[in-house]
């Protein structure tokens, strides 16, 4: 998305969420968006085969109890 559109958009849904927005917070929106736009389509445009897959979800074990029996911090 190029400058101008990138700005209408950010100006269009400011205004439709009521979002008081001036001219230069405006531009700083608009910037960063296209930042971010261009960090996804580097990372839509990495090559995955079919067999690649997600990690697995963090999941912590317990805190082992203390070695006084107390298990507070």
């Amino acid at each position: 998305m190029n400058d101008t559109r990138m700005l209408a958009y950010v100006e269009t849904t400011a205004a439709l969420l009521r979002l008081p927005l001036d001219a230069a917070r405006t531009q700083r929106v608009a910037l960063n968006l296209q930042r971010t736009a261009v960090m996804a389509a580097l990372l839509e445009a990495a090559p995955l085969a079919a067999h690649d897959e997600p990690a697995e979800i963090y999941r912590p074990a317990a805190f082992p109890p203390n070695d006084d029996g107390c298990d507070q911090l």
